[in-house]
């Protein structure tokens, strides 16, 4: 499944918190956003919350925008 996620860096706890009306799904990660740090938070925080291997979780799409489509493969 490909989901899209809107991430908020530089927070206080990693966090999902849910989706938003649109389907979009809201999250937020201690990590800052240089040399890939926040979203290979996000992709550890997917795994966690999708109780998968972090192998199976990637980013398709946003690298750079806080806005990404993840890939998570059950």
């Amino acid at each position: 499944m490909i989901i899209r996620v809107k991430v908020t860096p530089k927070a206080a706890k990693d966090e999902v918190l849910g989706q938003m009306e649109d389907g979009t799904w809201k999250v937020k990660v201690t990590a800052v956003p240089e040399k890939g740090k926040a979203n290979e938070a996000v992709c550890e925080l997917f795994a966690a919350y999708f109780k998968v291997p972090i192998t199976r979780v990637s980013i398709v799409s946003g690298q750079t925008s806080p806005f990404k489509h993840v890939r998570i493969h059950k």
